[in-house]
C-alpha cells in the first residue's frame, strides 16, 4: 500500500467536506445577519421590546420643574422659514421618546424592517410619512393590549412645536449645547463640538451606530440633532406667519402637500442640525436619512 497514494486520493473528499462546511457556515452567518429583519421569535420577545419602549419615554411637564411653560420657536439667524420667531405656550403634559425608533421595535410592530443600514438598535428608516403614522397606530394598539398604556393614551408623532420645545430643552441657543458647533480651526463640514452630540456629514461616514451612542441634550433626549431627519405631524408652511401659539399641529396633511421634518441627518452639514432648522418633505418620501421619534400623550376629548 502506498501511503502517499491514499493521502492523494483522500484530498478530493476532504476538499468536498470543507466546501460543504464553509457553505453551511456561510448560511449560518447570513441567517444571523438577517435576524433583525425576521419576525420576532415569540410574543414574549415583542412584549419585552414594548416594555423597553415605555421605559425609555421621558415625561415632559410644561410649567413644572425644569420644563418652561413657554419658549421662543424659530430663529432670526436661520432660513426664512424659521421666522418670525414666536412665543409658544404648552399646557398639556406628554412623554417624548428618548430615542428615535430602533429597528427591533419597528420590526416587532410592523412585521418587517425596510431599513438600509441594518442593526437591531439602529434607527429605523426607509419608510414614508403615512407609514410612520401607521407605526404609531399599531404601537398604540399593541401597548394598550399589553396594558402598558391607558385606554385614553396614544402614541403619535410630535407636533412641530413639541419637537422643537424638546430639542431646545430649555435653551435659546442655536443648538441645545450652545451657539457654536465648531472648534477653532474647524473648516468646511468639520464641527468637533457638535461631534459629541450628533451624527452629521462631518463625522458619520462609515458609521452605522445604535441610537443613543452620543451625548443627550439637557433633558436626556438623544439624537435630536442629527442621525436622521424626524417626521412630525404638521404639514409644511413656508414661514411661521399666523402659526398657532399653543403647540398644536398646524393644519391637516393632504395627499399633495409636503410635511415637516426636523433635526437634520447624517447626510447634512452642521448648520442643518440647529434646534430651529426645518425642511419640507413629500409625504411619499422614503430615505435612509428619514426616521421618526414618538410621543405618548392623552387622547384629546374630541378624538375619543
Amino acid at each position: 500500500m502506498n501511503p502517499l497514494k491514499n493521502v492523494s486520493s483522500a484530498r478530493p473528499q476532504m476538499a468536498l467536506i470543507s466546501l460543504v462546511f464553509f457553505m453551511l457556515a456561510g448560511l449560518t452567518i447570513l441567517s444571523a445577519e438577517e435576524k433583525p429583519k425576521s419576525p420576532p421569535a415569540n410574543p414574549e420577545g415583542k412584549t419585552e421590546l414594548l416594555k423597553v419602549f415605555v421605559k425609555e419615554l421621558v415625561p415632559i411637564t410644561p410649567g413644572t420643574g425644569k420644563f418652561p411653560q413657554t419658549f421662543q420657536m424659530g430663529s432670526v439667524k436661520g432660513e426664512p422659514s424659521e421666522r418670525p420667531v414666536h412665543k409658544v405656550t404648552l399646557t398639556d403634559d406628554f412623554w417624548m421618546s428618548q430615542y428615535e425608533v430602533p429597528q427591533n421595535l419597528y420590526q416587532a410592530v410592523m412585521g418587517n424592517n425596510p431599513s438600509r443600514w441594518g442593526g437591531p438598535r439602529n434607527s429605523a428608516e426607509m419608510f414614508d410619512w403615512k407609514t410612520a403614522n401607521e407605526f404609531c397606530r399599531k404601537l398604540t394598539a399593541d401597548l394598550r393590549k399589553a396594558k402598558l398604556i391607558a385606554a385614553n393614551e396614544e402614541i403619535r408623532l410630535p407636533s412641530e412645536a413639541e419637537w422643537e420645545y424638546c430639542c431646545r430643552a430649555g435653551t435659546n441657543t442655536e443648538y441645545s449645547f450652545g451657539d457654536q458647533p465648531q472648534k477653532p480651526g474647524d473648516e468646511d463640514k468639520l464641527a468637533r463640538i457638535l461631534d459629541e452630540y450628533a451624527w452629521h456629514t462631518g463625522n458619520a461616514a462609515g458609521n452605522d451606530p445604535p441610537v443613543g451612542a452620543l451625548k443627550p441634550n439637557p433633558w436626556g433626549l438623544y439624537d435630536m440633532h442629527g442621525y436622521l431627519w424626524e417626521f412630525v405631524a404638521d404639514p409644511w408652511h413656508g414661514s411661521y406667519e399666523n402659526a398657532p401659539g399653543d403647540g398644536s399641529v398646524w393644519g391637516s396633511v393632504t395627499v399633495d402637500a409636503p410635511v415637516v421634518v426636523r433635526g437634520g441627518a447624517w447626510t447634512d452639514r452642521y448648520d442643518r442640525l440647529r434646534s430651529a432648522s426645518r425642511k419640507q418633505e413629500a409625504v411619499t418620501s422614503v430615505s435612509p436619512a428619514l426616521g421618526l421619534r414618538c410621543v405618548k400623550a392623552k387622547v384629546k376629548k374630541s378624538e375619543n
